[in-house]
């Protein structure tokens, strides 16, 4: 299993050119939020993700494919305010 520093990097790099940060809560929770680089505004946050379910790299990879495809749901919804998604 990855460290959560190198877990949050590989999110984080993994949705390059948007603007993603990478978080650990309290009860060690990853959060990702997604921000425009243009606007610079929050464009979909993601919290209560377990890190224990991050173990091998195709569940890396389908995390941020559910998370790009909420983006890219959520671009085409664009007349809507930003959603807080609890995954």
């Amino acid at each position: 299993m990855l460290s959560l520093l190198a877990l949050r990097h590989v999110i984080e790099t993994a949705f390059l050119p948007t603007r993603c940060i990478c978080t650990v809560d309290h009860s060690n929770n990853l959060m990702i939020q997604l921000i425009n680089a243009q606007t610079q505004q929050e464009e979909l946050t993601v919290t209560g993700i377990d890190p224990k379910d991050l173990t091998s790299s195709r569940a890396i990879a389908e995390l941020v494919a559910q998370v790009r495809e909420e983006l890219r749901l959520r671009s085409q919804r664009q007349d809507k305010p930003w959603r807080h998604v609890k995954r």
